[in-house]
């Protein structure tokens, strides 16, 4: 049949022709889906991908294509491969540590383990103080800057210049502008997003004279393959001069996020902080100048990030353990589930974003099951609706298991992040405890060990206690059905990563 006859046969009979080719093309994406999408990946995600591609497979394989991978392209992934050997080489220069005699023959264990996933040893002589006021942590935060005398550096996954923050961003500018070196990164989405303030804080830095560069910028072809667009850095530290570094939860924005709808429900965010002194620092600067590199190509040179400690005279051992898809482990998770297991008498989390693996909830349930007093923090209200919905499925398993449920009270989100362990160890960073913190973002948690830390841990934890109201398994059984089976759905949403 002619060219020509052939397209007009093909006119003529468009709607069953059309039918057809969508029939084909439904059946090969769905025989693809089974293919491709359980390779390398957790049933459970594998399941929630493969329902949501044989529901409507010409929306959900594109999605997959776009979503479905957990890794940066080749051309970063390469980039991140030669920073992980940096970084291995580089923290070679920081000596180790020993732990204290009457630490608890696992906690070596632990430390073994985040070196070898994390490359940074076990440093000891540091100071650790915790800061849990939203604004007195930016005015200390601004008061460290002040004092710079060669270098300050900065990186949070949201920065926004406003009223709150318009002291510490005064900081910067007036160490820059007497000639001290100031390096800023800040996460493309987490910043942006906040237009306003992120173009105060853009010009703020240009005006002066302020490197910074977007971390992960949304900009999905600049290596020369697809990125996934949520691969985030949602780390969050501050260096000055390699000597005083601060780490933790809080973002460089007001509590409110600078959003009317979170202003008209009196929403604000709570945070914990910790302001570091001591050889625990350099692993901070080292961390940063990792990512520094990522984004700029610049590589600073060892003697700008690893530098002797000025104050040794603390008593804390601290490792830092940075996490995320550039890695070939779930760094975080794996640190966390650790500790889980080995605990004997005490487990107390906070975590704003409670969305566990399966190996995450299995450890908790069976150390609670066991007799350890296992507590859990998370937000009463949230501001993540599917978040927020998919980790209260979870809590029906965790209160008959024996976990106690504390829901901190609204209008306040609680968005600190960090575990306790016994009498011996704790976490504090950034990390959620969720799929997305263990797989699609880039975080840093630091593990402190000692007694004496953990009583600063434990008053911490009163306070939230006492601003918290303990959820029972009787209240949680008459909830309304319609909210346990959107609880539920958001469940499986969440699984799909």
């Amino acid at each position: 049949m002619p060219v020509q006859g052939l397209w007009q046969w093909i006119t003529e009979h468009g709607v069953v022709v059309g039918t057809y080719a969508l029939l084909v093309v439904d059946i090969v994406l769905r025989l693809a889906a089974l293919v491709v999408v359980p390779r390398n990946r957790r049933p459970g995600s594998a399941l929630a991908w493969l329902l949501a591609i044989m529901v409507l497979p010409i929306v959900g394989f594109p999605l997959y294509l776009m979503l479905g991978k957990a890794q940066l392209p080749r051309a970063r992934r390469e980039k991140q491969q030669q920073v992980n050997r940096l970084m291995r080489v580089r923290a070679q220069g920081i000596p180790d540590s020993e732990l204290d005699e009457d630490s608890p023959s696992w906690l070596q264990s632990a430390v073994r383990l985040n070196r070898e996933l994390g490359a940074f040893p076990l440093v000891g002589n540091n100071d650790v103080e915790l800061e849990i006021d939203y604004e007195t942590s930016l005015a200390r935060m601004a008061a460290d800057i002040r004092t710079a005398r060669e270098d300050v550096h900065v990186l949070f996954y949201t920065i926004g210049l406003d009223e709150v923050t318009a002291d510490f961003f005064g900081a910067l500018g007036e160490v820059a502008d007497r000639g001290v070196t100031v390096r800023v990164l800040y996460d493309h989405w987490g910043s942006v997003s906040h237009r306003r303030e992120y173009k105060a804080m853009r010009r703020f830095l240009d005006a002066h004279g302020i490197a910074h560069f977007p971390m992960m910028p949304m900009r999905p072809f600049r290596d020369g393959a697809f990125q996934r667009p949520d691969l985030r850095n949602h780390r969050k530290l501050l260096v000055i001069d390699g000597a005083r570094g601060w780490m933790g939860s809080q973002n460089l924005i007001a509590s409110h996020y600078d959003k009317l709808a979170n202003i008209r429900r009196g929403l604000h965010w709570q945070e914990t902080m910790a302001r570091l002194r001591g050889p625990i620092v350099s692993e901070l600067n080292l961390l940063f100048g990792i990512d520094w590199y990522f984004e700029s190509d610049e590589v600073l040179e060892d003697e700008e990030l690893v530098r002797q400690a000025p104050d040794t005279s603390g008593t804390y051992e601290c490792q830092l353990v940075p996490s995320g898809p550039g890695f070939v482990l779930e760094n975080n998770l794996l640190l966390f589930n650790q500790l889980f297991y080995s605990a004997r008498h005490r487990i107390c989390a906070v975590s704003p974003y409670f969305v566990p693996d399966e190996s995450m909830l299995a450890a908790l349930t069976t150390a609670a099951k066991r007799g350890v007093e296992v507590e859990l923090f998370v937000s009463e209200i949230g501001d993540q609706f599917l978040v927020f919905h998919a980790q209260r499925s979870y809590y029906t398993a965790l209160l008959e298991a024996g976990v106690r449920i504390h829901l901190y009270r609204a209008p306040t989100i609680l968005h600190a992040k960090h575990v306790t362990i016994d009498d011996s160890v704790s976490v504090i960073g950034s990390s959620n405890m969720d799929i997305r913190s263990f797989l699609l973002d880039m975080e840093s948690s630091m593990m402190v060990g000692g007694s004496d830390f953990m009583e600063r841990m434990r008053e911490v934890e009163d306070v939230y206690r006492s601003r918290s109201r303990e959820l029972t398994l009787e209240e949680w059984k008459k909830r309304p059905a319609p909210m346990m089976l959107l609880d539920n759905l958001c469940r499986l949403a969440s699984s799909v990563v």
